[in-house]
């Protein structure tokens, strides 16, 4: 097994006053050449939206973008006719493949918005733009692993173009269970949403990241109430980005 430990203090920090953003890996004007991205996995932003500001209407293309809101309500707009409001207990998906513009708003005039903002590198080129967003919450499992994303049409949560699964892990203070990975080749992305836990040999407390690879499977034991973001993804870069 192998691992490269992030610890939540050693992020990137841009604070633009309306947006508050830790960055696990390069982004904007933090640039880090030793954390560019793990795997397929790009971009993993830990953001905070000032009440009724958001991001104006931008493009992206050749990218799957994946929201987690956290707290608070988010809404978003795109070209391809959508608008939707995702909020906790949500997870929305976009297929960026030949470009799309969007824009995402914090409408609330009472609260911040917190979410993770998740960018992946998807198997192919120029794939037909797409939106989805389910609910997660009904699925919600306790001292468990909850599929909240994959790359099946038909399994639980938003599925995107890549063989990745990602999984949320809630666990009492005291339990634990064994992860198994889905596909050889993979790696899995741990980020602590709340709390503390063994994750491997790591103990990890909130908002640390572990990246764990070259093994079939790991354990998670909590040591308080603990939830955590399990992002298993393809260790091996796409043919077009080598």
């Amino acid at each position: 097994m192998k691992t490269v430990y992030h610890k939540a203090d050693s992020r990137g920090h841009a604070d633009h006053g309306w947006l508050n953003s830790y960055h696990t890996f390069s982004f904007a004007n933090y640039q880090n050449k030793d954390r560019t991205n793990f795997g397929v996995l790009r971009v993993l932003n830990d953001d905070t939206v000032s009440q009724g500001m958001g991001f104006g209407t931008h493009p992206h293309r050749d990218m799957e973008i994946i929201s987690i809101p956290l707290e608070g309500d988010l809404e978003h707009k795109d070209s391809m006719g959508t608008t939707a409001v995702i909020k906790k207990g949500e997870i929305q998906v976009m297929s960026a493949g030949t470009g799309v513009m969007h824009s995402e708003y914090n409408k609330n005039k009472d609260e911040a918005v917190k979410f993770l903002q998740i960018w992946i590198f998807p198997k192919e080129l120029n794939v037909e733009p797409r939106y989805d967003q389910k609910s997660i919450k009904e699925g919600e499992k306790i001292n468990g692993f909850q599929q909240i994303l994959s790359p099946n049409k038909n399994d639980d949560g938003v599925w995107i173009h890549q063989d990745a699964w990602f999984n949320l892990a809630n666990f009492k203070a005291g339990n634990g269970k064994n992860y198994m990975l889905n596909k050889k080749g993979n790696g899995v992305y741990a980020f602590v949403l709340k709390g503390s836990a063994k994750v491997g040999d790591r103990i990890m407390n909130e908002r640390d990241g572990l990246g764990i690879w070259d093994t079939q499977s790991f354990n998670i034991e909590a040591v308080e109430d603990t939830e955590i973001l399990l992002m298993e993804v393809p260790m091996e870069l796409p043919a077009y980005l080598k």
